[in-house]
Protein backbone atom coordinates (compact mmCIF):
# COMPACT_ATOMS: atom_id res chain seq x y z
CA UNK A 1 0.00 0.00 0.00
CA UNK A 2 1.59 3.52 -0.93
CA UNK A 3 1.35 6.42 1.36
CA UNK A 4 -0.58 9.17 0.08
CA UNK A 5 1.37 12.40 -0.83
CA UNK A 6 0.65 14.11 2.97
CA UNK A 7 2.08 10.93 4.69
CA UNK A 8 4.99 10.78 2.24
CA UNK A 9 5.90 14.63 2.93
CA UNK A 10 5.90 13.49 6.74
CA UNK A 11 8.07 11.04 6.24
CA UNK A 12 10.83 12.80 4.34
CA UNK A 13 10.63 15.53 6.58
CA UNK A 14 11.57 13.48 9.63
CA UNK A 15 14.45 11.92 7.55
CA UNK A 16 16.00 15.60 6.69
CA UNK A 17 18.26 16.41 9.74
CA UNK A 18 17.17 20.32 9.61
CA UNK A 19 13.25 18.67 10.57
CA UNK A 20 15.05 17.74 14.10
CA UNK A 21 16.11 21.26 14.50
CA UNK A 22 13.22 23.00 14.35
CA UNK A 23 12.73 24.75 17.83
CA UNK A 24 9.56 22.54 18.03
CA UNK A 25 11.10 19.46 17.64
CA UNK A 26 13.89 20.44 19.68
CA UNK A 27 11.86 21.36 22.46
CA UNK A 28 10.48 18.07 22.67
CA UNK A 29 13.76 16.20 22.41
CA UNK A 30 15.26 18.38 25.29
CA UNK A 31 12.87 16.35 27.65
CA UNK A 32 14.16 13.01 26.22
CA UNK A 33 16.85 10.94 28.78
CA UNK A 34 18.18 9.79 25.14
CA UNK A 35 18.81 12.96 23.80
CA UNK A 36 20.56 14.39 27.19
CA UNK A 37 22.99 11.62 27.91
CA UNK A 38 23.77 11.66 23.98
CA UNK A 39 24.76 15.82 24.95
CA UNK A 40 26.63 14.58 27.74
CA UNK A 41 28.88 12.15 25.94
CA UNK A 42 29.04 14.52 23.01
CA UNK A 43 30.89 16.66 26.08
CA UNK A 44 32.50 14.20 27.35
CA UNK A 45 34.10 12.99 23.49
CA UNK A 46 34.85 16.65 23.05
CA UNK A 47 36.93 17.03 26.62
CA UNK A 48 38.87 13.93 25.95
CA UNK A 49 39.75 14.88 22.78
CA UNK A 50 41.16 17.97 24.16
CA UNK A 51 42.67 16.65 26.89
CA UNK A 52 44.97 13.97 24.70
CA UNK A 53 45.92 16.56 22.66
CA UNK A 54 47.20 19.05 25.96
CA UNK A 55 48.56 16.25 26.93
CA UNK A 56 50.73 15.42 23.72
CA UNK A 57 51.67 18.84 23.87
CA UNK A 58 53.66 18.90 27.35
CA UNK A 59 54.36 14.99 28.20
CA UNK A 60 57.55 15.39 27.02
CA UNK A 61 58.15 18.79 28.91
CA UNK A 62 56.91 17.34 32.01
CA UNK A 63 59.54 13.73 31.50
CA UNK A 64 62.26 16.21 30.88
CA UNK A 65 61.62 18.62 33.85
CA UNK A 66 60.86 14.81 35.91
CA UNK A 67 64.49 13.85 34.39
CA UNK A 68 66.14 17.27 35.02
CA UNK A 69 65.14 17.09 38.95
CA UNK A 70 65.98 13.54 39.36
CA UNK A 71 69.15 14.02 37.84
CA UNK A 72 70.18 17.02 40.44
CA UNK A 73 69.08 14.68 43.24
CA UNK A 74 71.63 12.28 42.03
CA UNK A 75 74.37 14.65 41.43
CA UNK A 76 74.10 15.49 45.44
CA UNK A 77 74.91 11.89 46.31
CA UNK A 78 77.47 11.09 43.66
CA UNK A 79 80.69 13.30 42.86
CA UNK A 80 80.83 14.27 39.62
CA UNK A 81 84.52 12.82 39.63
CA UNK A 82 83.55 9.26 40.23
CA UNK A 83 81.56 8.82 36.69
CA UNK A 84 82.05 9.87 33.32
CA UNK A 85 78.56 8.63 32.29
CA UNK A 86 75.03 9.77 31.94
CA UNK A 87 73.52 8.12 35.08
CA UNK A 88 70.27 8.13 33.83
CA UNK A 89 70.79 6.03 30.78
CA UNK A 90 72.86 3.30 32.83
CA UNK A 91 70.51 1.53 35.59
CA UNK A 92 69.51 -1.39 36.88
CA UNK A 93 66.33 -2.53 38.08
CA UNK A 94 66.68 -5.45 40.86
CA UNK A 95 63.87 -6.62 42.87
CA UNK A 96 63.09 -5.17 46.41
CA UNK A 97 59.96 -6.41 48.14
CA UNK A 98 61.91 -8.13 50.97
CA UNK A 99 64.29 -4.76 51.47
CA UNK A 100 61.56 -2.59 52.34
CA UNK A 101 62.98 0.20 50.54
CA UNK A 102 59.10 1.65 49.65
CA UNK A 103 59.21 -0.56 46.12
CA UNK A 104 58.74 -3.80 44.69
CA UNK A 105 61.80 -2.77 42.20
CA UNK A 106 64.37 -0.31 42.78
CA UNK A 107 66.04 1.34 39.96
CA UNK A 108 69.65 1.39 40.90
CA UNK A 109 71.31 4.25 38.68
CA UNK A 110 75.12 2.81 37.92
CA UNK A 111 78.57 5.52 38.08
CA UNK A 112 81.33 3.99 35.81
CA UNK A 113 84.47 5.87 35.13
CA UNK A 114 86.79 4.13 32.52
CA UNK A 115 83.90 1.98 31.78
CA UNK A 116 84.40 0.84 35.52
CA UNK A 117 81.96 0.71 38.34
CA UNK A 118 82.64 3.19 40.78
CA UNK A 119 79.50 3.89 42.84
CA UNK A 120 76.25 3.26 42.52
CA UNK A 121 72.54 5.27 43.55
CA UNK A 122 69.05 5.01 44.35
CA UNK A 123 65.87 5.56 45.60
CA UNK A 124 64.55 4.23 49.32
CA UNK A 125 62.03 5.65 51.51
CA UNK A 126 61.23 5.43 55.31
CA UNK A 127 57.31 4.71 55.89
CA UNK A 128 57.45 5.50 59.41
CA UNK A 129 58.00 8.94 59.77
CA UNK A 130 56.21 11.26 62.05
CA UNK A 131 54.03 12.56 59.66
CA UNK A 132 54.28 10.11 56.90
CA UNK A 133 56.98 8.64 54.25
CA UNK A 134 60.37 10.40 53.96
CA UNK A 135 61.96 9.81 50.87
CA UNK A 136 65.30 9.90 49.58
CA UNK A 137 68.54 9.17 47.23
CA UNK A 138 71.42 7.73 48.65
CA UNK A 139 74.79 7.37 46.96
CA UNK A 140 76.81 3.90 48.10
CA UNK A 141 80.75 3.63 46.69
CA UNK A 142 81.58 0.28 45.05
CA UNK A 143 83.42 -0.58 48.24
CA UNK A 144 80.09 0.26 50.32
CA UNK A 145 80.67 3.77 51.94
CA UNK A 146 78.14 5.74 51.86
CA UNK A 147 78.86 8.95 49.63
CA UNK A 148 75.52 10.74 50.38
CA UNK A 149 72.17 10.89 51.14
CA UNK A 150 69.75 13.68 50.65
CA UNK A 151 65.68 14.11 51.48
CA UNK A 152 64.07 14.43 47.85
CA UNK A 153 60.39 15.05 49.95
CA UNK A 154 58.47 15.28 53.20
CA UNK A 155 55.78 15.87 55.53
CA UNK A 156 57.93 16.24 58.99
CA UNK A 157 56.80 19.00 61.58
CA UNK A 158 58.19 22.47 60.55
CA UNK A 159 61.26 23.43 62.79
CA UNK A 160 61.01 19.94 64.01
CA UNK A 161 61.59 17.07 61.85
CA UNK A 162 62.32 19.02 59.15
CA UNK A 163 66.12 19.42 60.62
CA UNK A 164 66.62 15.93 57.76
CA UNK A 165 67.19 18.97 54.89
CA UNK A 166 69.89 20.39 54.50
CA UNK A 167 68.64 23.81 54.18
CA UNK A 168 67.62 23.39 57.81
CA UNK A 169 71.21 21.41 59.21
CA UNK A 170 73.82 19.58 58.65
CA UNK A 171 72.71 16.01 60.19
CA UNK A 172 72.30 14.24 57.23
CA UNK A 173 75.86 14.51 56.20
CA UNK A 174 76.77 12.49 59.43
CA UNK A 175 76.31 9.48 56.79
CA UNK A 176 78.90 10.38 54.71
CA UNK A 177 81.79 7.90 55.02
CA UNK A 178 79.49 5.24 57.10
CA UNK A 179 79.03 1.75 55.96
CA UNK A 180 78.10 -1.60 57.48
CA UNK A 181 82.20 -2.72 58.00
CA UNK A 182 82.78 0.22 60.44
CA UNK A 183 79.65 0.35 62.28
CA UNK A 184 77.84 -2.44 63.83
CA UNK A 185 74.16 -3.12 63.55
CA UNK A 186 73.53 -1.39 67.00
CA UNK A 187 75.10 1.64 66.36
CA UNK A 188 72.86 2.02 63.38
CA UNK A 189 70.35 4.11 65.39
CA UNK A 190 70.18 6.82 66.95
CA UNK A 191 71.77 7.89 70.86
CA UNK A 192 68.56 7.66 72.32
CA UNK A 193 68.26 4.01 71.31
CA UNK A 194 71.93 3.09 72.05
CA UNK A 195 73.50 4.17 68.97
CA UNK A 196 75.39 6.97 67.50
CA UNK A 197 73.58 9.27 64.93
CA UNK A 198 72.26 12.32 67.09
CA UNK A 199 68.07 12.71 67.35
CA UNK A 200 66.29 16.09 67.10
CA UNK A 201 65.40 18.01 70.31
CA UNK A 202 61.47 16.93 70.42
CA UNK A 203 61.52 14.94 67.43
CA UNK A 204 63.15 11.44 68.26
CA UNK A 205 60.81 9.75 65.30
CA UNK A 206 62.06 11.08 62.41
CA UNK A 207 65.57 10.46 62.54
CA UNK A 208 65.11 7.67 63.72
CA UNK A 209 63.57 6.70 60.86
CA UNK A 210 66.04 7.73 58.22
CA UNK A 211 68.63 6.13 60.10
CA UNK A 212 66.99 2.95 59.58
CA UNK A 213 65.76 3.52 55.93
CA UNK A 214 69.53 4.40 55.27
CA UNK A 215 70.74 0.75 57.06
CA UNK A 216 68.32 -1.00 55.07
CA UNK A 217 69.76 0.80 52.13
CA UNK A 218 73.35 -0.24 52.98
CA UNK A 219 71.89 -3.74 53.73
CA UNK A 220 70.08 -3.75 50.12
CA UNK A 221 73.67 -2.92 48.37
CA UNK A 222 75.94 -5.45 50.08
CA UNK A 223 73.06 -8.16 49.02
CA UNK A 224 73.46 -7.27 45.46
CA UNK A 225 76.88 -5.92 45.68
CA UNK A 226 78.70 -8.48 42.99
CA UNK A 227 75.40 -7.89 40.94
CA UNK A 228 76.23 -3.80 41.07
CA UNK A 229 79.79 -3.21 41.14
CA UNK A 230 80.40 -6.25 38.28
CA UNK A 231 77.73 -4.74 35.63
CA UNK A 232 78.30 -4.37 32.26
Amino acid sequence: MKLDSAESKGAMEKENPKHWLEPSNLERLRSRLTFQTGILAGFALIASFLLGITNLGTQDAIQQRLDEDLKKSLEEVMPAALHDNDLLKDTLTIPSREDNLGANETIVYIARKAGQVSAVCFKLAAPDGYSGVINMVMGVSREGEILGVRIISHAETPGLGDKIETAKSNWIMDFDGRSLLNLTDPQWAVKKDGGVFDQFSGATITPRAVVKAVHRGLQFFNRHRNELVDSK
